[in-house]
Formats: C-alpha cells, structure tokens, sequence
C-alpha cells in the first residue's frame, strides 16, 4: 500500500516560498511543489498566471466568507478539491476548458460529505458551535487521535 504513496518524487513534497502582492501588499505564500504545480495548471486553463489566480482566489474568498483564516491551507484544499473534482469528472480532464466556464452548481451538486459546508440559512441548528458544542468536538478529536 505505501508504496503508491512513498514512491513520489521527493521534489514534489519540498516546500517552497512565493512572494505574492495582493492589493499591495507583499506576502509570503510557502506551500509543497506538488501544489504548486497543481495552481499552475489551475491558473493556466483560464489564462493566467499562479499570482493572479491567488489573488482572484482570496477576492472571491473575502466576498463570500469576509475573512480569509489559513489561506495557505485554502490554497492546498482548493488544489486537492481541483484534483478529486478531476478524478470524479466533475471538471473535464481537457485542460483547454476553463474552470470559469464551468456550471459550479453542475460541479458541486451532491458532493460527499465534509466536501462543503451549507451556506449559513441552510445550515442546520445542530451545526451552531456553542462552548459546550465546541467542548464536546474537541473531547471526540482526542479520542479518535
């Protein structure tokens, strides 16, 4: 079983350090080669460049959520979202059809579980995090770990 895992080219887990300007302001993004490789290919099939997709990425990002959080760990999950999205067909394997042309509803209808979140008035009231809620999750974590 490993072997399919550790027989990857060690290039590609090494991280490197991108220096980005978002709206002026200059920052550091460090992420493994394998997902920059992955942006790339993103960027490249609606004709831009990796710093213009992350940028249009954390527009998109503030618009809908009004923050950002680890956008680091954004980048990695919407890179590993592409490729999963790929593997299922959801997204055309012809690299000369751009993302933007893509019904996202089409994309996203019944993802598995844990793939999205409801937006907030279709989110259950069970998924309101109270202390206790909190409390409770965080117990549940440290006994699967």
């Amino acid at each position: 079983m490993c072997e399919v895992f550790i027989s990857a080219d060690p290039q590609s887990y090494d991280a490197r350090t991108r220096s980005v300007r978002l709206h002026g302001v200059v920052t550091s993004i460090r992420l493994e080669n394998l997902f920059w490789q992955v942006l790339e290919e993103i960027a490249q099939r609606d004709g831009m460049v990796v710093v213009q997709l992350i940028e249009r990425l954390y527009d998109e990002l503030v618009a809908a959520r009004g923050e950002v959080g680890n956008f680091a760990s954004f980048l990695r999950v919407s890179a590993l979202r592409y490729e999963a999205l790929l593997a299922q067909g959801r997204i055309p394997a012809d690299n000369t059809v751009a993302i933007r042309s893509l019904d996202a509803k089409a994309v996203l209808h019944e993802l598995p579980q844990g793939w999205g979140r409801p937006l907030p008035e279709q989110r259950p009231a069970a998924d309101v995090q109270t202390p206790a809620r909190v409390r409770t999750l965080h117990v549940a974590a440290r006994r699967h770990a």
